[in-house]
């Protein structure tokens, strides 16, 4: 299982995630944030969880090309 987690409040729509890992996330038309696609939203934290480990590297290059660090990416 791989966990990714998004702060989406701090996002300050660099775009880096969107076109590393484009599976995974996009930018919001309505505010120019980053949206990670089918995630589930608790107390600013928007987490998904997916068993596909294929995602790992492109979204684990997401995290790291992150300059505000709000991504988080856990293998489980």
């Amino acid at each position: 299982m791989v966990i990714i987690t998004l702060q989406r409040d701090k996002c300050i729509g660099c775009n880096y995630c969107a076109e590393l890992a484009p599976e995974k996330f996009r930018m919001s038309k309505k505010d120019g944030k980053s949206v990670l696609l089918k995630s589930i939203e608790k107390r600013g934290f928007h987490t998904l969880k997916d068993p596909d480990h294929s995602v790992l590297d492109e979204c684990e290059r997401a995290a790291k090309a992150c300059p505000v660090n709000i991504i988080s990416v856990k293998e489980t």
